[in-house]
């Protein structure tokens, strides 16, 4: 399960990230460098720093550009050996991520619906779907572009692997443990409710990194997540 929990280095300084990755050990090998942490606290350089160390990296960048600019720049991410990287789910983009990821072991997610959005933000974005329709649209182009898998909401993950079968990632934030305060996330569920409906990596930020223990809350979210009885490759 370990390998199946992606912790959020959403920090502002280096420092405070490498405390962060200092206190968990072994406890979890996985941590997604989002914007806070790549512009904040030179998480690029971080990030390369903990592949060298044997730990995965998810760059959760979501590009998105003219084809030739998310070319380039998915191939100097891929060239790190990072695990992950976000794309938005557009399928040109798709496609020109799935083209520069070509025979490295990247896998390139599509970013569908963010899970601070609802109905009323997407309607207001200017999509005539609601949340779930517009996800189920991005990935059916994934799917077909045939990247690695989407960054979508715990409650469409059950929808979501019924379109992407059994072996494309599902990657969902917003995962809060029974009982944490939800903060700005409006689609949230618990690490077991994720898993058993279909999601295969866990991202979770605020409830282990604003923990007095981050390892301790760390292990109570992979005791969650044994709970599911979910089996994962």
């Amino acid at each position: 399960m370990a390998g199946h929990l992606i912790v959020g280095l959403d920090v502002s300084t280096r420092a405070r990230a490498e405390e962060i990755v200092t206190a968990l050990g072994d406890t979890v090998d996985y941590f997604k460098i989002g914007y806070q942490c790549f512009y904040g606290a030179d998480g690029f350089a971080l990030g390369k720093d903990l592949i060298a160390a044997g730990k995965k990296v998810f760059f959760d960048l979501k590009l998105l550009d003219i084809d030739n600019t998310v070319e380039k720049g998915v191939a100097a991410i891929a060239a790190t050996g990072a695990a992950m990287l976000t794309v938005h789910a557009y399928p040109k983009c798709m496609k020109a991520a799935a083209k520069a990821a070509e025979g490295s072991d990247l896998c390139v997610l599509g970013v569908t619906v963010l899970t601070s959005m609802d109905d009323a933000d997407v309607k207001e974005a200017g999509y005539e779907r609601d949340a779930a329709g517009l996800v189920a649209l991005r990935a059916q182009q994934a799917k077909e572009v045939g990247i690695g898998g989407i960054v979508a909401s715990s409650h469409e993950a059950e929808m979501v692997r019924t379109i992407l079968g059994p072996k494309m990632a599902i990657v969902t934030p917003g995962i809060r443990p029974a009982g944490a305060a939800l903060g700005d996330q409006k689609r949230v569920m618990t690490p077991a409710e994720a898993l058993a409906v279909g999601a295969s990596h866990l991202v979770v930020a605020r409830p282990i990194v604003e923990a007095a223990d981050p390892a301790a809350a760390a292990r109570a979210i992979l005791a969650e997540m044994a709970g599911s009885g979910t089996r994962l490759a």
